[in-house]
């Protein structure tokens, strides 16, 4: 039981936001949406990208890249929902 605990805490995508043992809880009881986490993650990478001065077409581009199922306007809406 430990090492499925550790190993779900040690993929938790959203440290900044929840303690490992906390996301490792929630996700455990069914209590986590995956979209949403998605969506934060792709929000916040692209973010970051333009933070870096990246044009927001290459960010969804980039994004494409790493979430190939999703279309560019999938991810535009993404990223400029509020």
């Amino acid at each position: 039981m430990f090492n499925d605990e550790y190993n779900e805490a040690a993929n938790n995508p959203i440290p900044e936001l929840i303690s490992d043992e906390v996301y490792s809880l929630l996700n455990n009881r069914g209590l986590i949406n995956e979209k949403s986490v998605r969506d934060y993650l792709i929000k916040k990478r692209f973010k970051d990208m333009r933070d870096s001065k990246v044009r927001a077409s290459e960010a969804i581009d980039s994004l494409r890249e790493e979430y190939p199922y999703l279309q560019f306007d999938t991810i535009r809406k993404i990223v400029y929902q509020s």
